[in-house]
């Protein structure tokens, strides 16, 4: 284990934090970012298309690369006067830095650069490559940017570094946004008979869906469903009965499942209230959305991002331990609760992947967002220690 640069790092992170990165948005950060590789000495340092920005430290011998991915987008801040501490200040206080993106996750991506760094000055006791990618559009689009960055680098491992709390992640559920329309017959509401209002046509759909058995995983757990929105049209409706409706479902997923999967036991439901009723009309399909990049370039796609698990026996999740532990961790070997990058390295790419990071899980997109210095400086030396593990010799 070499050493590291803890007062760079903390400085790194409150640089970060002082550069609003929203997503679409995040051309000021990733130009940080690449200037701070190369200055420490990364053997290059790109920025692609979609404005990922990618920093490689290479071996002399020959040997596997492993990519670890950090997004450099965050949700806004919308709510600046009800922080307690300015949100794009990078205050320390009591051992902690505040501040937008402290938690999700400007620092643990801070802590792989300087964690990583060392290793740059010893190529000839590496083999292989170790990457590291600062991903866009992760907040809107699980995985869609870090898809970009797999095409270019070709990882044989990824290590995610989404909060976990420093334990290791071996899995996630996925997440699929699913649209619900159902299609009436508008009327004016003084005579709603001659119409069908849309809104109670959502409302029968809805109540049956509610009476889906609930997939179950036993590592996972639930593949929960749940209504997010609901919406009208017209909309306001000025005594007008409204002619469609339209609802948004999430569907947490479990490994396996695929988009006819999970859309069959909804069409399904459609099908049975049209034995009931004729006239009922309803669509139901997975969500298709498409995001700027702060280059200009488009991403776009459905929003379905795959579960992910690695048995606990495998290479990556058993050597990941034991570095480790030999860094002094304690780790317990768990699942994240959300999803992340990994639904597309591990989900649909079948890259190994882990988890591992600073922070509380539930520490992202909160008022007063926050991160123990202590962890940041522990993952970054965690990070060093699963590069060594693999690559150096």
């Amino acid at each position: 284990m070499a050493a590291i640069d803890e007062q760079g790092l903390l400085e790194l992170c409150r640089r970060l934090i002082r550069l609003p990165s929203y997503t679409g948005d995040e051309g000021t950060m990733a130009a940080e970012v690449r200037q701070t590789m190369l200055a420490l000495g990364y053997h290059r340092a790109w920025v692609d298309s979609f404005g990922n920005v990618i920093g490689e430290i290479r071996g002399n011998l020959p040997g596997p690369s492993i990519l670890f991915d950090g997004h450099i987008d965050t949700v806004e801040v919308t709510d600046a006067a009800d922080w307690a501490v300015p949100p794009f200040d990078g205050l320390i206080r009591d051992g902690r830095i505040y501040g937008r993106g402290a938690s999700d996750m400007k620092c643990a991506l801070a802590a792989m650069i300087f964690g990583l760094a060392p290793l740059a000055a010893c190529p000839d006791k590496l083999a292989g490559s170790v990457y590291i990618s600062g991903t866009v559009c992760e907040e809107t689009f699980e995985g869609l940017g870090l898809s970009k960055v797999v095409g270019q680098v070709n990882p044989d491992f990824v290590v995610i570094g989404e909060a976990s709390a420093l334990n290791l992640k071996r899995g996630q559920r996925g997440r699929a946004e699913i649209v619900l329309t159902t299609v009436g017959k508008a009327a004016h509401s003084s005579n709603p008979a001659v119409g069908k209002n849309a809104v109670y046509m959502m409302l029968e759909l809805i109540n049956r869906i509610r009476r889906l058995p609930v997939a179950q995983d036993e590592f996972l757990g639930e593949g929960i469903l749940e209504l997010t929105d609901i919406l009208s049209s017209p909309y306001p409706g000025a005594s007008v009965v409204p002619s469609r409706c339209r609802a948004t479902l999430d569907r947490r997923l479990l490994v396996g499942e695929t988009p006819s999967a999970v859309l069959t036991p909804l069409q399904q439901c459609v099908r049975d209230l049209q034995i009931e009723d004729p006239e009922f009309a309803a669509e139901v399909q997975i969500a298709e959305a498409s995001q700027t990049c702060h280059t200009g370039a488009v991403m776009s796609g459905e929003r379905f991002f795959p579960a992910w698990v690695l048995p606990p026996e495998h290479q990556l999740v058993a050597g990941a331990l034991a570095a480790l532990q030999q860094a002094g961790l304690a780790p317990a070997v768990t699942k994240y609760s959300f999803c992340t990058n990994g639904s597309y390295s591990a989900g649909v790419a079948g890259i190994p992947t882990i988890g591992f990071g600073p922070g509380a899980e539930d520490g992202a997109h909160v008022r007063n967002e926050s991160i123990e210095i202590a962890q940041v400086n522990q993952a970054a030396a965690g990070y060093q220690a699963i590069a060594a593990k693999f690559l150096c010799i």
